[in-house]
This record gives C-alpha cells, sequence and structure tokens, in this order.
C-alpha cells in the first residue's frame, strides 16, 4: 500500500525510540512510592502527558511539581532506550521540512531519549510544553501541521497508542499505527497496522510525500 501526503507526523516513544522498559520502571517506582498500582500507573502513562498522568492517578498532589520530578526520573533512565527498527532510515529519507515529531513527552526528555537512541534531534519538534491539552486531544497534533505550515488533512501520522490514534482522528488526519506497544484489536482507529517502521520506505517530490508499507 502507499500512502501520499505533504508531510508525516511522528510520535516519539513507541514509533520512533524504545523507551517501554525505562517508563514502566520510572513509573512503577513512582506508584509504589505514592501507594498505588504499578500496573494502572504504567499503562495510563502511554501515550500521554506526564502530568496528565498524575492528575487522573493522584488529583491531591501539586501536579506541577511532582511533573518536575517525574521528568527528572525520566530523563536519568536511559538503560534500554534505543531507536525501534527502520527508525534512523526512515527519517534519513525524508526532507527536514516535510516531518515533526509530536510528542506527549517534555522537550527535555524528548531530546533526551533521541540523543539515547542515536537519533538527530529533529527541525520541528511539538512536546507537552508547547500544548495546553495532550492527546488524546487534537491540539497536538494540530500544532505540528501548523509547524509545517500544511493543512491537518494533508498530514499522515505515525503513532502506537489508541490515544495518538484517537487525537489524529480527531485532527482530521489519516493515522498508521505500529503494533511495537499494544496488540492490534486496540488499534483498529488506524488507516494500517504495521509491525515497524521497518516496513515503510519513503520517497518524495516538490509536491508529496509517498509512504509505501507493507503489512
Amino acid at each position: 500500500m502507499t500512502f501520499t501526503c505533504k508531510a508525516v507526523l511522528f510520535d516519539l516513544d513507541g514509533v520512533l525510540v524504545d523507551s517501554t522498559p525505562a517508563v514502566a520502571r520510572v513509573w512503577g517506582a513512582w506508584a509504589i512510592k505514592h501507594g498505588l498500582a504499578p500496573e494502572v500507573a504504567i499503562a495510563h502513562a502511554h501515550g500521554r502527558r506526564s502530568i496528565e498522568t498524575i492528575r487522573a492517578l493522584a488529583p491531591h498532589m501539586d501536579a506541577e511539581t511532582e511533573n518536575v520530578n517525574v521528568e527528572r526520573m525520566e530523563i536519568e533512565e536511559r538503560e534500554g532506550v534505543v531507536a525501534l527498527p527502520g527508525a534512523a532510515q526512515l527519517l534519513r529519507s525524508l526532507p527536514r521540512e516535510r516531518f515533526a515529531v509530536v510528542t506527549s513527552a517534555t522537550r527535555k526528555l524528548a531530546l533526551a531519549r533521541l540523543q539515547y537512541a542515536g537519533l538527530p534531534a529533529p527541525a520541528n519538534l511539538v512536546s507537552a510544553d508547547d500544548v495546553v491539552n495532550g492527546k488524546p486531544s487534537p491540539e497536538p497534533f494540530l500544532q505540528g501541521a501548523a509547524l509545517l505550515h500544511q493543512a491537518a488533512s494533508d498530514c499522515l501520522v505515525l503513532e502506537d497508542a489508541p490515544t495518538g490514534i484517537v487525537a489524529a482522528r480527531a485532527a482530521g488526519m489519516r493515522v498508521l499505527a505500529l503494533k511495537t506497544t499494544y496488540p492490534p484489536d486496540r488499534l483498529t482507529g488506524a488507516d494500517a497496522v504495521l509491525a515497524s517502521l521497518a516496513d515503510v520506505k519513503a520517497g518524495w517530490n516538490d509536491e508529496q510525500v509517498s509512504l509505501s508499507v507493507n503489512i
């Protein structure tokens, strides 16, 4: 299958970078420290801004202060943070002005994880710091489209989380899902479900980007 668009919006964790073990360690430790169920915290953290997870699971806490602590823990947790298959090759094959990374991580955390994984910092990045409402709100992806000076309908999203798929759909964008974090039955809102970015080959010209996908 081939998908054409004018710009590509990549989620970070679970799409470009494998941070799942690091996320589990940090949120598991945080939950235990605060008397919460680790499995609930870990599941809720995937695909969402950390401050929204804190507000949802611990509304009695000072979320702003606690979010700083969680960000520090996540930046320090670098073991096992690696590039996912195909990520480096796909990023290298696209012009820098034709893609953005749209992540629920803070800017400092996103740049740290990209560095740990050996991936270049993108020219265009929308982070948790740049939005009022994180995924599943469409706001992050709409900001990504605006950053690239493209209409939302001309953007194609690559996501791994149900919250991200909902956000992309709400923004009026097509979305390809990777089954790196969730099973395919949780990714039913996507236009196609892929094993990894190694299954994607990109081409481009002055008018559009094309992504050829093996499913």
